[in-house]
């Protein structure tokens, strides 16, 4: 029975358009971030468990991949005497990386004294989630994050805000939008239900799922778990639309019906700051303050925030403050605020919408074979083109001058370039533009620059 050549449900190849695509996105958001002095870094695949468990809620853990111990530890583990049952954590000590918070994390409790006061990193790396896969969601997927650690001022999150709008704006994306909130305004609206905060996390899971399930179904599951109604209706005004998302306005209304809350007052003093120094930058008029916004990672404790698009179900990107995380790793509190960017489903959206300008990643010239004892011209005419800045392929054997014209067609190469005994002996090399059929007898030196100077190529 032959193998399967597909890869992994829920992971691709991607072939070269693909990878074109993939890479102009990449470039644009590293020149973005660069610009605003954030800095590169990578962090290994595999991380410990013990660096990735309890970190991103009861949901999360679950979907984390785990790495099975090697060879004889295993082995041992499986023929143990006594058939005692194995638990989970029996297995494997590693696992996949989740995401790249966490590990930025550990990197900066591991070499604090080596980095600047204010740690500006961004990071495009692979993660991977044991999750079911779907449309835009995959197991194996690309997070392009950017951070900054060390300052709790609200001035990190416009920064961080403003280059993930300009980023979008690059990227020719329209109706961009930036929804906020706070945790502790969540935590005021959960003690305003009655619900008390050992059980908060637990109605923050449910609210997350805002997008997904509709009002409704949000409220169906808080009464699945165990939620009076009590709480359900006071809840149900936040999640239908009636206090929802806006600008300052909204923040008014929420300190009117929440009240003098410790919580609710540091959560609306918070976003009231980073709507007003939004002022002038990329972000402005972007900002929308939506109550209920929920994200189900437990680590965040201060702002929280989504790039929406109009007419696009789901975020682009998201994010928020994590002062406590690094804490977890360092033994006492740094601030920390962050964003990663959906690169898979940002290249989907891309595609679907036709706005990826057609390019072709083809080299400019085809070198055409006349026979095995010219191969060794044809390379040399090859290396004198790169040599000069062109992208240059050769045909590796000999065949039908027809046959090499077809390849170079089929490859969306422009320019067939014909170098025979007689063009080796005059110095000179022909050159034979596909589209046209137009050909040109060109001085062997300086021939890349005589070549563009048709404008048939880039």
């Amino acid at each position: 029975m032959p193998v399967s050549t597909k890869p992994p449900t829920g992971t691709r190849d991607f072939l070269p358009e693909a990878m074109a695509h993939r890479r102009e996105v990449i470039r644009v958001i590293e020149e973005v971030y660069q610009r605003y002095g954030f800095e590169p870094l990578e962090t290994p695949a595999i991380e410990n468990l013990s660096t990735l468990l309890g970190k991103y809620g009861e949901e999360g853990d679950q979907l984390i991949f785990r790495l099975l111990h090697r060879g004889d530890k295993l082995g041992r583990l499986l023929t143990r005497e006594g058939g005692e049952p194995l638990a989970e954590k029996d297995l494997g000590d590693l696992g996949l990386r989740y995401d790249l918070t966490v590990p930025l994390a550990r990197v900066v409790a591991e070499y604090q004294a080596q980095l600047p006061r204010f740690f500006r990193r961004y990071q495009i790396q692979p993660v991977w989630r044991a999750d079911r896969p779907g449309r835009g969601r995959f197991r194996e997927f690309y997070q392009c994050d950017v951070d900054i650690v060390g300052s709790a001022s609200m001035a990190v999150e416009v920064e961080l805000l403003s280059a993930v709008c300009e980023v979008f704006d690059r990227l020719g994306f329209e109706n961009v939008r930036v929804r906020i909130n706070h945790r502790e305004l969540l935590k005021a609206l959960v003690l305003s239900a009655g619900i008390s905060l050992v059980r908060e996390s637990e109605a923050l899971v449910a609210l997350d799922k805002l997008d997904k399930l509709g009002a409704e179904g949000v409220l169906a599951e808080l009464v699945e778990r165990g939620f009076g109604s009590d709480s359900t209706e006071a809840l149900k005004p936040f999640l239908d639309g009636e206090i929802r998302s806006g600008g300052a306005e909204v923040l008014e209304r929420l300190a009117t019906r929440l009240g003098e809350d410790v919580h609710a007052s540091k959560g609306i003093g918070d976003l009231r700051q980073i709507l007003e120094l939004s002022a002038g930058t990329p972000a402005a008029g972007r900002l929308v303050v939506d109550p209920v916004l929920a994200r189900g990672l437990s680590y965040y404790t201060g702002p929280i925030f989504e790039v929406t698009v109009a007419d696009l179900s789901g975020s682009l990107a998201g994010g928020g403050r994590y002062d406590e995380l690094v804490g977890m790793f360092l033994g006492k509190t740094l601030p920390a605020c962050g964003i990663a960017l959906g690169l898979e489903r940002i290249l989907v959206v891309m595609s679907d919408r036709g706005m990826f300008a057609s390019s072709s990643n083809s080299p400019e010239a085809l070198v055409t074979c006349f026979g095995e004892e010219m191969l060794s011209d044809g390379l040399s005419l090859a290396s004198e083109l790169r040599a000069q800045g062109m992208k240059v392929e050769t045909y590796p054997e000999p065949a039908k001058l027809g046959k090499q014209l077809k390849y170079a067609s089929d490859r969306s190469i422009p320019m067939a370039l014909i170098l025979g005994p007689a063009e080796i002996e005059r110095g000179v090399v022909l050159c034979k533009e596909l589209a046209t059929g137009v050909q040109h007898q060109l001085p062997r030196p300086g021939l890349a620059a005589a070549i563009r100077s048709l404008g048939r190529v880039p």
